[in-house]
């Protein structure tokens, strides 16, 4: 299973901030849309950065209530791990496991094309579960 199957299913749409916006405007974000993460973009929409739930927690627990109004530039992480379209689900849930998070930018080109959370990695592999329990049921019933 390729990373650009689940982005097929789960669509490409990306939500973003720019380094300038306030950790303020990004909770309120994370709040509205329902997410995790946030990744950040430059105002050519290149990918600098991603901020989630975890650095507004690692934030609030370093800068307490200043947090709310500094800049996202400041808190984000940088060093941006990515994957490819073309990458396996196997290889982003072991760089999901070895690098302790939750959401991978997806470029192609060096332009960003969607994200994967693992929420979406969890759904995926319980559907391919229950495909694979339907058909050894039926192998086992006579039915294939």
């Amino acid at each position: 299973m390729l990373i650009a199957q689940i982005l097929a299913g789960k669509g490409s749409d990306v939500i973003s901030t720019r380094p300038e916006a306030s950790v303020a405007e990004v909770a309120s974000l994370l709040k509205e849309k329902r997410i995790g993460a946030v990744v950040v973009t430059d105002a050519d929409g290149q990918l600098c950065g991603i901020i989630s739930e975890r650095d507004l927690a690692r934030g609030l627990a370093n800068h307490g209530a200043k947090l709310l109004d500094m800049k996202v530039a400041r808190l984000m992480t940088a060093n941006v791990v990515t994957c490819s379209p073309d990458d396996g689900l196997a290889t982003l849930m072991q760089q999901m496991t070895d690098g302790r998070f939750r959401h991978l930018p997806v470029v192609k080109d060096d332009k960003l094309i969607g994200i994967i959370s693992i929420g979406d990695v969890v759904k995926h592999r319980l559907k391919e579960l229950e495909a694979e329990t339907h058909m050894l049921q039926d192998y086992i019933h006579g039915n294939a």
